[in-house]
């Protein structure tokens, strides 16, 4: 996938613990444009253009967006300082989380589409290689030899994500995320599935990116991309994340104080970097061109 059409990496990283997320989010963009150059060598014409793109989409997400995600993130600590810690509640958070990348993903997409309908033939090419290439390597890596080992790797997966938010889980803690890791099937599979599905409608749409109505075939892959993976991904996701905000409900309520206290310290933390963080006036090209 061309990463610049996967630009909610600013929000993930935002979003992911990281131990400085004011250096992460200054320099994520960089990390954009190296991620799309591993899998398209650009010309300097092409680099100099999503380069100003992203200045551009930085300046908006930092004067636009930072504020809602610090307010989420007050209402998080406020629920946890209260032990208001309900499904109903989690699944709240869980939403509003996933609500924060639409608007992303909708302004990234004029700089996407300058970006695909810019390639040539043999750049084309040299995606669908290095896409099928990374695909590979994310089989190898994710799927094992039988499920029970493919099982055990994404239960630890899923547990070094948790600790990020809750420091270091206690016995039956990561008996609860083993048991519904057990109970996730064949997630890791469909993923996968989905992926591929989702690349290969990407250079279909691009054997059209001379057409008029090839912006329209972008917004499509970028605004339905759920669907463009197929209906068992579909299924999955849906399934998935009713799973996840039960598991993050079991989590809190079997969680110890000092979990909870570890929530808070990160939840602060990164609302004190949102907070603060500077949104200069640097590179403030439009996306709505």
């Amino acid at each position: 996938m061309i990463r610049i059409i996967s630009i909610a990496l600013l929000g993930l990283v935002l979003l992911a613990g990281c131990s400085s997320t004011k250096m992460a989010y200054r320099y994520a963009d960089w990390g954009i444009v190296w991620w799309v150059d591993d899998y398209i060598p650009m010309t300097a014409e092409q680099e100099s253009r999503l380069e100003q793109d992203i200045r551009g989409l930085r300046q908006w997400h930092c004067a636009t967006e930072l504020p809602r995600y610090s307010e989420w993130l007050a209402q998080l600590k406020s629920d946890v300082r209260s032990g208001n810690l309900s499904q109903p509640t989690v699944t709240h958070h869980q939403e509003q989380l996933l609500s924060f990348f639409p608007p992303l993903m909708e302004r990234a997409r004029p700089a996407a589409t300058r970006l695909l309908s810019s390639l040539s033939d043999e750049q084309v090419q040299q995606l669908a290689s290095n896409m099928e290439e990374s695909q590979k390597e994310l089989e190898d890596e994710f799927l094992a030899d039988n499920p029970e080992q493919t099982r055990e790797a994404r239960a630890e997966r899923t547990m070094e994500r948790v600790e990020r938010w809750l420091g270091s889980l206690n016995e039956r803690q990561r008996d609860t995320v083993n048991a519904w890791s057990e109970g996730r099937g064949k997630q890791t599979e469909i993923w996968l599935e989905g992926r591929r599905n989702w690349q290969q409608a990407l250079i279909d749409a691009l054997a059209t990116r001379d057409s008029d109505d090839f912006s329209d075939r972008v917004h499509y892959l970028m605004s339905n991309y759920e669907e463009v993976r197929g209906e068992r991904y579909q299924r999955m996701m849906s399934e998935s994340r009713a799973a996840m905000a039960g598991l993050m409900t079991d989590l809190l309520q079997q969680a110890d104080q000092r979990h909870l206290d570890h929530l808070l310290e990160q939840a602060a933390t990164m609302q004190g970097d949102f907070d603060t963080l500077a949104c200069t006036s640097e590179g403030t090209g439009s996306l709505n061109g």
